[in-house]
């Protein structure tokens, strides 16, 4: 199978890429800067200069490949007009290439975060969306866009919070959250279960759902994330900010349709593993 990984050189895509290759893939990398890209190339991912906004490089990127791992996106600073450009805007013009070239599958990697605010519940893939954050209303925007395309197999991923892999996610988000209350839990998967997530929605020959969570068998509260990289809990003082961010994922689907068992079921096993 020869892929297309977008926002290769970012936090999922450059692993999955790498594993995708060492897999035995042919993976073909859609990356914006050539210069940042030297670790795919030395893992043997082939290097396509292009981006999103720029219809014209999208043909070539996507010319002979059998599916594309859609992972690029704007994410942290974007403004919404930035989040809505580069997540809606940019991925309906990949789709349009995709389905020109008569790609066969499309898996769009999106977030948890669609769901909005659970109150604690755990959502699964039909519960309702309300997001109010510009990414996550970006992300929603994208999914229906690409489900409503005829001729075009698409999967959404519906990612949580991803770590391990030496990815200072959880560091970096640690001034983000330090106000959220220490007890609220968060929806975890490390980036060797999404890599396998992608794995089994690319090999199965008629996947029974268009949408998948991808989640760890456990949501960890705060207090026990941020102790995972030796920082306090977070003090709480801004309680209604957090509830925007308390979305749990019920991952049962994805484990019954196509076999998904985390490889890291917790934090701690990851913690446990040195590869968080």
């Amino acid at each position: 199978m020869k892929i297309l990984v977008t926002g290769a050189t970012g936090k999922v895509g450059s692993r999955l890429s790498k594993r995708l290759a060492k897999r035995g893939a042919q993976v073909r990398a859609l990356v914006r800067d050539l210069s940042k890209a030297a670790e795919l190339r030395d893992a043997g991912v082939e290097l396509a200069k292009g981006d999103l906004l720029e219809v014209a490089t999208l043909e070539a990127a996507v010319r002979g490949v059998d599916a594309i791992v859609h992972c690029a996106a704007f994410f942290r600073g974007a403004t919404p007009e930035q989040a809505h450009a580069v997540n809606d805007t940019g991925t309906q013009h990949l789709a349009a290439a995709a389905r020109a070239a008569n790609v066969k599958r499309f898996v769009f990697t999106s977030t948890g975060l669609v769901y909005g605010g659970t109150h604690g519940k755990h959502a699964n893939e039909e519960h309702p969306c309300t997001p109010s954050a510009a990414y996550p209303v970006s992300k929603l925007a994208a999914e229906r866009f690409l489900l409503a395309q005829e001729g075009l197999d698409v999967r959404v991923l519906r990612l949580p919070f991803v770590y391990g892999d030496g990815d200072p996610h959880i560091a970096e988000a640690i001034g983000f959250m330090r106000e959220f209350p220490p007890d609220l839990r968060m929806s975890l998967g490390h980036h060797a279960d999404i890599a396998q997530a992608v794995e089994r929605v690319l090999d199965a020959s008629s996947p029974t759902h268009r949408i998948y969570n991808v989640v760890d068998d456990e949501a960890p509260d705060l207090r026990t994330v941020f102790a995972s990289v030796g920082a306090p809990p977070p003090d709480g003082s801004k309680a209604e900010v957090a509830k925007a961010f308390d979305t749990l994922m019920d991952g049962r689907r994805i484990r019954e349709d196509l076999g998904f068992k985390a490889i890291y079921p917790r934090l701690a096993d990851a913690v446990a593993a040195n590869v968080a």
